[in-house]
């Protein structure tokens, strides 16, 4: 979704099971990112992938969830279109509140990578930047809604 957003690249973060998602998914042309700390929380994910965007020459980068499949290529591409320079913030807004994906501009990402801690990713340093935020509303293409347990299956049907 993030290639039919507009995205010249992908870096998809490995976590649990990463041999067996290498070996199964679908990720032709994505870059893959191993996260052997990945039992410490999203926080090290988010800096794993950060961190191979290093001298690609990237200007941005769009975050998305692996979780949130209601989140498609149209919300992913309005986010992204809030791109303006290096020091862009943008994020999906559902009714008011801001979601994913987040686009994070180049010159957010050391801040962003010294606060992402546990499971709070990048929350902290959004906080702190809130006023600078450019929110996009995506409700009415897309379904925030995370799959983490089995009962969250109902959402997909």
């Amino acid at each position: 979704m993030l290639y039919a957003a507009g995205c010249s690249r992908v870096h998809v973060v490995l976590g649990a099971r990463a041999r067996e998602v290498r070996a199964r998914a679908a990720l032709a042309g994505c870059v893959l990112v191993d996260n052997p700390e990945w039992e410490r929380g999203m926080g090290t994910s988010l800096r794993a992938g950060l961190a191979s965007l290093a001298g690609t020459g990237a200007r941005a980068a769009l975050v998305s969830l692996v979780d949130q499949p209601g989140i498609g290529a149209e919300a992913m591409a309005r986010v992204r279109a809030g791109y303006r320079d290096e020091t862009s913030l943008a994020s999906a807004a559902y009714a008011g509140v801001r979601g994913h994906p987040v686009l994070l501009g180049a010159a957010h990402w050391a801040g962003v990578t010294a606060t992402a801690t546990g499971d709070r990713g990048a929350r902290a340093y959004l906080r702190e930047h809130e006023a600078d935020i450019a929110l996009v509303e995506c409700g009415d293409v897309a379904r925030p809604y995370d799959i983490d347990t089995p009962a969250d299956l109902r959402h997909l049907g």
